[in-house]
């Protein structure tokens, strides 16, 4: 099977209703088969802040995650994901990013140069406007990088691709009736553990696939994981990171609550602030550190993207976003400026996308079930 044929095949994989980790393993294993790739990072994105909401890494990214994260979300470089999301052209090189210089940039240096990886090939992944996920394949230290045809390649799989996470967000289980309330990691400068509430030992178990054997409960006595490593989701730690960055910004500026979808069908936002506090008399003022807080998400925080995931046009979400308010067909066509039957229209596709039959069933699937 040639390489244009074993692309096809992969494209085709993207539209099979897999699961999220699974579209993302079997992508990389089939892309191995397509071009030469020595190390892959794969990550799902919450499209509205573009922080990491999972990941996975070969071997050797997986030891210098910390690192890649302050690169990512706390230092100027080339070819930033986030700038890749919104540039005409969703993918590049450090070859081509940099002119063949690649020691102009802080993450060669820094992060891949003592791995012993050269060039990388980055991809945001985007779909209907938004980004789902970004995808960095790595190539070990040599003369010769990734080549126009392997980016060609990666830029025809990129829409595909970006289609298929955004549909894996609806598969999975439906959300535990079990409610667990917000959790709290507290983090020291270097954004080490400090502690870790019961609640939030749940939420991190959750968001960790590595953790999946692992029943402990809220309240458990067992000593948490956390407390005695640093090895927190990379949905938490990319909240951390991103803040420290923040506060080197105008006050005013706040953090964005990160929304993740848990393995166990529940939705979360996610976000970090500064804990101050002054030491004891005579002490020294304490250290500041970092709270990120883990909690079910609102409907509020949730519709937007949910809109986003079902794949409604910008004209069908707005006459939804009204809806699900609670509007009236009259109500939304005061509003909006648009002829009763348009917004039928609009409500009629708004149904078939979700699947259901009724404004009733409609409103439970977007705003009841915390679920894709």
């Amino acid at each position: 099977m040639g390489v244009a044929d074993r692309l096809d095949v992969l494209i085709r994989r993207c539209y099979a209703g897999l699961e999220t980790d699974q579209l993302r393993s079997e992508t990389l294993d089939r892309l191995r088969g397509i071009l030469t790739v020595d190390a892959a990072f794969f990550a799902t994105v919450d499209p509205a802040t573009l922080l990491f909401t999972s990941a996975i890494a070969d071997d050797p990214l997986q030891a210098v995650t910390e690192q890649f994260l302050d690169n990512e979300f706390g230092r100027a470089d080339v070819n930033k994901f986030a700038a890749l999301a919104t540039a005409p052209d969703p993918v590049n090189s450090l070859e081509q990013a940099t002119k063949g210089d690649w020691a102009s940039s802080s993450r060669y240096t820094e992060v891949m140069a003592p791995l012993g990886l050269g060039d990388e090939l980055r991809a945001a992944l985007v779909s209907g406007g938004h980004c789902w996920g970004v995808l960095c394949l790595h190539r070990e230290d040599a003369v010769a990088g990734f080549s126009e045809r392997d980016l060609q390649l990666v830029r025809r799989l990129g829409p595909h691709l970006a289609e298929g996470l955004r549909r894996s967000m609806l598969v999975g289980p439906d959300a535990p009736a079990e409610e667990v309330g917000p959790g709290v990691v507290v983090l020291d400068g270097d954004l080490g553990v400090v502690s870790v509430s019961p609640e939030a030992e749940h939420w991190l178990r959750e968001l960790e696939p590595d953790h999946r054997d692992r029943q402990q409960r809220p309240g458990s006595s067992q000593q948490p994981d956390w407390a005695r490593s640093t090895g927190l989701p990379v949905a938490v730690r990319a909240a951390a990171v991103q803040l420290t960055r923040l506060n080197e910004l105008p006050t005013g500026v706040s953090a964005p609550v990160l929304k993740v979808r848990t393995r166990g069908g529940r939705w979360l936002a996610v976000h970090a602030s500064n804990l101050h506090g002054r030491g004891s008399p005579g002490s020294r003022p304490a250290e500041q550190q970092t709270v990120v807080i883990l909690e079910p998400a609102t409907p509020k925080q949730l519709s937007s993207l949910l809109l986003d995931v079902h794949a409604l046009t910008p004209a069908q979400q707005r006459v939804t976003a009204l809806l699900l308010q609670g509007c009236s067909t009259r109500q939304i066509v005061d509003r909006l400026h648009l002829s009763p039957h348009t917004v039928q229209e609009h409500v009629r596709a708004a149904f078939d996308k979700v699947g259901v039959g009724s404004r009733r069933e409609l409103i439970a699937a977007l705003l009841g079930q915390h679920r894709g």
